[in-house]
């Protein structure tokens, strides 16, 4: 029978809420990890633990993971990331559309699709791509200087897992201006997305091949993981959108990052709170 652990974590994770978590979770013990993180020891994993300390979290501002004790980052291989409101801190092309005065069209896209109200992305980022058209290249090139930034703990965790042995995917529904960019930057093993398409220095409004939609970033993870022999279990993956859900769904680890309620629903673990390097915590190596 398993045995797990449950790692609780806040910006600001007072005494009191680590006390508040160990009774809920019958928990044996409890290792203060930082000043934002603790591991509780072989705690309550039923159901209705898991529901209750779910519950309890959300209401204060804390995020709460049930961990296989003994779990190590170095048994897995792949750390797997979508780049928009994920890796990042904005949406780019939303940003793009701001220099064309579109992002209130764009934008509310963008929104829909992400909230998965939009089934087909293809659909939705070929409607978005269209506004873009006639806007310079030199656009992209300022977003990246002026606007994109990357989301809190995300340089530690991608440090830390390539340390420990990881290989590090960028599969995103984005673009490939800024994936290249940041795959050079982060030192990342492999990064995928769309490509825009342009003429002449100027946005043309299409993409160029086919999109990489919620099957395709699945299809490169799977892809990926093959090349690499890396089981479900050996997989972590973090995004925030529907868009990202069937690559969620191929990682023993599937993390919703900020995400829309139907991704949270779906995936096996959430940062609402904690940076992109709360992942770290739940690992005991």
């Amino acid at each position: 029978m398993t045995t797990f652990n449950l790692v609780v974590q806040s910006p600001a994770l007072a005494s009191d809420l680590i006390e508040q978590a160990a009774a809920l979770s019958e928990a044996s013990g409890v290792q203060r990890l930082s000043t934002t993180a603790a591991r509780l020891l072989q705690v309550n994993a039923s159901p209705a633990s898991r529901a209750e300390l779910l519950a309890w979290g959300e209401s204060r501002s804390v995020d709460t993971a049930f961990i296989a004790a003994g779990s190590r980052l170095t048994d897995c291989k792949i750390l797997a990331m979508d780049m928009d409101s994920t890796l990042i801190n904005i949406e780019c092309i939303d940003e793009i559309a701001a220099f064309g005065g579109v992002k209130e069209q764009v934008a509310s896209i963008t929104e829909a699709a992400m909230r998965g109200e939009i089934k087909d992305f293809s659909d939705s980022l070929t409607r978005r791509v269209a506004f873009l058209k006639g806007l310079s290249l030199e656009v992209l090139q300022q977003v990246y200087d002026h606007k994109l930034k990357l989301n809190p703990g995300a340089e530690q965790l991608v440090n830390t897992a390539q340390q420990a042995g990881l290989k590090v995917l960028l599969v995103s529904g984005g673009f490939t201006f800024f994936t290249e960019k940041l795959k050079a930057r982060l030192k990342l093993d492999a990064a995928h997305a769309n490509i825009l398409a342009h003429e002449q220095g100027v946005l043309t409004g299409k993409v160029n091949g086919q999109i990489l939609d919620a099957q395709g970033k699945a299809d490169t993870l799977t892809a990926f993981a093959q090349s690499l022999g890396a089981q479900a279990q050996q997989i972590i993956a973090i995004g925030d959108g529907a868009n990202d859900l069937k690559m969620l769904g191929l990682a023993g680890y599937s993390v919703a990052y900020r995400a829309k309620p139907v991704v949270r629903a779906q995936a096996g673990y959430a940062l609402n709170f904690a940076g992109l390097d709360g992942v770290l915590n739940w690992f005991e190596d």
